[in-house]
């Protein structure tokens, strides 16, 4: 804390409180010595505290560094002196690096995608927090003073992350009305303004459903220098965040902790369900769709934390999105590809993203390479409880000039291999009593695709579709659901091959979508299939074709 800087958080008001207590006792002789120890040593680990953090946290970035710089040297007098503002601002207003760092860490940890902000000052904190957002995310920053947007909006412009901030001047109440009546809802909302209003801001925000669903509230300045909780408090900023905090703590819809981070940050949570009190004054039905399956959430009951899967083909394409949708959604992936380094490409990428990944080789259309394949993802994973059927092949040819070897050759992969790897994930499956089978066939188990001919292609994945139907009766009665996935014409390098690119204009003109599928568009339902959300369907097949099979 620089010499002439006014204490402004508990830990500097204790900073300067040992200061004077250490001068004192240096200048009085009687004082033992021990305790001009102590005293020692409690100031250095309270004087050393803030620059620690400051020293460990995560550097910011340019723009913000810029944003600081720009605020602390700017003259907040003369501006008001000017008329520029309706208020005397004080420098010190600006979040700091570690609590920007913090907003930005708990955007990431929360998954917001739009966020509220009641008193944006220079906007370090919106920036901060936008960094941390989406490309497709927001922040909506209510701030009284028009000088200060116009003071923000440079730097914003500067930063790539600058288009996701949207500044409303004005009275913040009125804001809220406005975005109340509009039907927003959002996934976190920081407050750091007016104290005597934190208590209507935040019984607005609840009472008008604002913040969505397990979204998260954080309150600034929350321990005020330590006065919400000293008893002979009379600073009215400080009673008035005392009354809030008491107010938060007993609300039943949510859970709080303050975190004592320089001058307190609280971090509310909102509850999924609410007081029994609650339930019965709205003569609520209490049952799992109120409170959801095992008390989880649609979207948790689509996580796969903790189980095991494999994508067949995970080497590039459709098995590539695959492998990284089922990791991303919580799975630990074995990439399985006849070309070692395609697998092992995309098991690393797994493993940059923090997901528990493994490369194996294996030929579909060989038996004893499926059955090592099963082998060695047991023994290394101990189950199997995710079996993407993806690999297969396909040969164009005129029906009349299809040979055996190409017609063999297909099937021994798309539907003798698809069928091993059934079987051999499927024995494993049903002794654990829990299995998904997801296998890959084609729009073309459903029409002709045209004007190419692939005769074994699509008599293959018309096998797939009938394997699938097959098994996924014969097994869910013992805890195995069997299912596929039937894409339409997935945009990929092949593709644009020299033999493809001319075809291209007329499967457009088939699809009512207007545009090819990309493998990105196939991602959730293998998710929806392989997690517990998706237990009563078996033996479908699960169309994603932008309407081509219609027409």
């Amino acid at each position: 804390m620089l010499p002439d800087k006014v204490p402004d958080t508990p830990v500097e008001v204790l900073v300067d409180l040992l200061v004077k207590a250490k001068d004192i006792a240096a200048a009085c002789g009687s004082v033992p010595e021990d305790l001009k120890s102590h005293l020692q040593k409690a100031l250095d680990i309270a004087s050393g505290l803030d620059d620690y953090l400051e020293k460990m946290t995560t550097q910011e970035s340019q723009p913000l560094a810029e944003l600081y710089n720009k605020t602390v040297s700017h003259d907040w007098d003369r501006v008001y002196q000017e008329g520029k503002t309706m208020f005397r601002l004080p420098k010190e207003c600006i979040t700091g690096h570690v609590e920007g760092q913090t907003l930005k860490m708990l955007i990431h940890m929360s998954q917001a995608k739009r966020v509220l902000e009641i008193g944006m000052f220079t906007g370090y904190g919106a920036l901060s927090m936008a960094e941390g957002l989406p490309e497709d995310g927001c922040i909506v920053a209510c701030e009284l003073e028009p000088y200060l947007k116009e003071f923000a909006q440079p730097v914003f412009d500067k930063s790539p992350h600058g288009k996701k901030i949207n500044v409303k001047t004005g009275s913040a109440m009125e804001t809220l009305k406005e975005l109340a009546a509009a039907g927003e809802q959002f996934d976190m909302v920081f407050i750091d303004a007016d104290k005597n209003n934190y208590i209507n801001y935040y019984k607005f925000i609840m009472d008008n459903n604002l913040l969505r669903l397990r979204g998260v509230i954080c309150i600034d300045n929350s321990l005020f220098k330590g006065r919400v909780y000293l008893k002979d408090t009379t600073d009215s900023n400080g009673l008035a965040l005392r009354e809030f905090n008491q107010f938060v703590s007993d609300d039943p819809r949510v859970e709080q902790v303050i975190v004592p981070l320089r001058d307190g940050i609280s971090l509310i949570r909102r509850v999924s369900v609410t007081s029994e009190s609650s339930l019965a004054q709205f003569e609520i039905t209490d049952d799992e769709v109120f409170r959801g399956v095992k008390g989880r959430s649609i979207l948790d009951r689509m996580r796969l934390d903790g189980k095991v899967a494999y994508v067949t083909g995970g080497g590039q394409g459709i098995g590539r999105a695959f492998a990284h949708a089922l990791g991303e959604a919580g799975a630990k992936v074995a990439v399985v590809d006849l070309d070692p380094a395609k697998a092992e490409a995309v098991a690393k990428e797994l493993y940059l993203k923090g997901i528990h990944a493994v490369s194996i080789t294996a030929d579909i259309s060989k038996s004893d390479d499926v059955q090592k394949m099963v082998d060695a993802i047991v023994s290394k994973w101990g189950a199997i409880h995710v079996a993407c059927n993806n690999a297969g092949v396909n040969k164009n040819s005129a029906s009349e000039d299809t040979s055996l070897e190409e017609w063999d050759q297909t099937f021994n992969v798309n539907l003798r291999g698809t069928f091993m790897c059934c079987q051999a994930a499927g024995r494993v499956m049903l002794k654990q009593g829990y299995g998904k089978i997801i296998n890959t066939a084609s729009m073309a188990s459903l029409i002709v695709p045209h004007p190419q001919k692939q005769l074994s292609y699509n008599t293959s994945k018309a096998g797939v579709v009938k394997l699938t139907q097959t098994l996924g009766t014969e097994w869910i009665d013992r805890g195995v659901r069997v299912n596929c996935i039937s894409p339409g014409i997935v945009d990929t390098p092949l593709i644009h091959s020299e033999d493809l690119r001319p075809l291209v204009q007329r499967w457009l003109s088939d699809i009512p979508a207007g545009r090819l599928a990309q493998v990105t568009d196939l991602q959730a339902a293998v998710v929806y299939l392989a997690s517990d959300a998706s237990d009563y369907m078996t033996g479908h097949n699960l169309v994603i074709e932008g309407g081509q099979s219609l027409w």
